[in-house]
């Protein structure tokens, strides 16, 4: 009987060795969550119960559990490294199969999908069709954008400028836009038609002889768009008409191909004060074609591709998954898991809400591995090894006794 229990002691300080060995083997993988093996004693129970004077039978291994605590985030620079700080995991899609990764060394494939090394494909919330927010209802694969960021057209265009109070009329008439002499200040800026080319919107600012007058010309590369525009100001120097401050301009056809341009020119912020002429905004919403320079994740796991021109357009936010009871998902290498029915139920959200971590972009989780403690493990799980070998050992000499007697 002792040499059975001394064996299944030995078989348990086996499997503790080969958990450690495991652990310290993986000491550097990413995402890597290390393992502890859990031990139960064996004891003989028979239909009439046990008698005072029974005796253990050994010790079994009762399950290798996963430790999901945080590893240290380590920032590498790279654009689609991920590290989640906090609970939760990266949602994968495995031909179609959902598993489960606390690993973020992602990357793209050839057609652009966002990878880790086993090919298994991160999981976004889309962007909602309203074009704010995110349809978190459903889950599609990351798809990085591929080709240039389509123009957008200019269609308003903001000026803050203070024209002077004290300013004179101009000694000439009528305006031309080449004679300086005509007009008391001029401002422009780019604005963009419907195929991304650049074109110039100057604004010419003419004082009238009317108290708090002013009329405004408005050309595209140097054509008059509609006649001039007259601005009245009160005696305070506010905007008085036009009201609300917006002028629609007539159409203007760039002659390049593109659609007609149709802007609107707000002069909302508009003032008389003073005596000098400033201009303290310029604003316009149009941009050019653009390519993609780069990637970026917040820490709610809204990915944004980043273009030349400017603009920023969101990708997608990352699903993040947590379950009840992160010890009962099933390992299947490549530092993913599975749902079972021990983990509970799925449940999808985003970074940074409710029981769900944020999301760190350009950064890595490490193994949550201590080798110090895992160096004392192994020591003790040779100790242990070393103690039932020598009951093994002491069992032989005794029954070795008995043999002898004669």
């Amino acid at each position: 009987m002792s040499f059975r229990i001394s064996l299944s002691g030995m078989n348990a300080a086996t499997s503790d060795l080969n958990v450690t060995s495991n652990n310290i083997a993986n000491a550097n993988t990413t995402g890597f969550k290390q393992s502890r093996a859990e031990f139960a004693d064996v004891f003989p129970v028979s239909a009439y119960g046990l008698s005072r004077n029974a005796i253990g039978a050994g010790v079994k291994l009762a399950q290798v559990a996963q430790q999901f605590d945080q590893g240290n985030v380590e920032f590498s620079g790279k654009a689609l490294d991920l590290a989640i700080s906090g609970q939760g995991f990266f949602t994968m899609s495995d031909r179609g199969a959902t598993v489960y990764s606390r690993a973020g060394n992602f990357g793209a494939d050839d057609s652009g999908y966002v990878v880790n090394p086993s090919g298994h494909r991160l999981q976004v919330f889309p962007p909602s069709a309203s074009g704010t927010g995110f349809d978190t209802g459903r889950m599609t694969d990351l798809q990085l954008a591929i080709g240039d960021a389509p123009p957008r057209a200019t269609a308003e265009v903001d000026v803050g400028t203070n024209l002077p109070a004290n300013a004179e009329v101009p000694a000439i008439a009528p305006f031309d836009g080449n004679d300086p002499t005509t007009y008391n200040h001029t401002t422009s800026l780019k604005v963009y038609d419907s195929l991304g080319a650049a074109h110039t919107q100057t604004m010419h600012f003419v004082k009238t002889a009317n108290p708090n007058e002013w009329q405004v010309h408005t050309s595209i590369d140097g054509t008059a768009v509609g006649g001039p525009t007259t601005l009245q100001y009160s005696d305070m120097g506010e905007l008085l008409s036009p009201d609300p401050g917006t002028i629609a301009l007539p159409a203007h056809d760039p002659g390049n191909g593109a659609a007609p341009m149709a802007i609107e020119l707000g002069l909302t912020n508009s003032t008389q004060y003073g005596n000098a002429f400033g201009v303290s905004a310029l604003v316009q919403d149009g941009h050019t074609t653009g390519r993609l320079t780069g990637i970026e994740v917040s820490a709610e796991g809204v990915v944004n591709a980043r273009y030349t021109n400017g603009v920023s357009t969101p990708l997608g936010q990352v699903a993040l998954t947590n379950f009840a009871n992160p010890q009962g998902l099933q390992s299947l290498g490549d530092n993913a898991w599975a749902e079972t029915a021990e983990s509970g139920d799925a449940r999808l959200g985003a970074a940074g809400s409710s029981e769900f971590g944020a999301v760190q972009g350009g950064a890595l989780e490490a193994s949550n591995v201590d080798l110090t403690e895992q160096l004392v493990n192994m020591i003790t799980a040779q100790r242990n090894f070393q103690a039932n070998a020598q009951m093994i050992s002491t069992q032989d000499q005794v029954t070795q006794t008995v043999i002898n007697i004669r």
